[in-house]
């Protein structure tokens, strides 16, 4: 697999969740099957094997995280090529076919958010690998889940 790009906020707030989910969740869960197991007869007790249910759910979220920040590298979008797409670059793209203007925002892993304005999107992504490298009015088409985008680049900016 190759290494995605992160921002430093990004890094943090996946390592912050893991942190949080081995240091405070996980005792929980522990205790929770402790005092079920106290109960008795383990067999039939739906208390214990739902929690145990739950930790395992818990350890692999916990291992997903980690993989996650273990294929990723630090980058500080400062340091990066501003005349080109590239990582944490907010691209306004101009919709060829339905004539409309969209931005994206290029993230790293579990900074994905497609509610946002702008919608930000994987580096990894479909449409992201067909923009990376690109430069203003450049036209790209690219096939996506949906169908063929086609695209051409309206504007390139990149966060203070």
């Amino acid at each position: 697999m190759d290494r995605q790009p992160i921002t430093k906020e990004g890094y943090e707030k996946l390592r912050e969740e893991i942190t949080m989910l081995e240091t405070e969740r996980m005792p929980e869960i522990v205790k929770a099957i402790a005092a079920a197991r106290a109960e008795g007869d383990l067999s039939e007790n739906a208390e214990y094997h739902g929690q145990r249910e739950a930790q395992g759910q818990l350890q692999a979220r916990i291992n997903t995280l980690k993989a996650k920040l273990n294929s990723c590298y630090v980058v500080d979008p400062k340091d990066l090529d501003h005349d080109i797409v590239n990582f944490g670059a907010v691209v306004t793209v101009f919709d060829l076919d339905d004539e409309f203007e969209e931005q994206y925002e290029f993230v790293g892993p579990g900074e994905e958010d497609f509610t946002a304005d702008p919608i930000r999107i994987l580096t990894t992504s479909p449409l992201a690998q067909a923009l990376l490298g690109k430069k203003i009015g450049e036209r790209i088409e690219t096939e996506v889940p949906s169908g063929t985008l086609h695209m051409e680049i309206r504007k390139i900016e990149f966060a203070e």
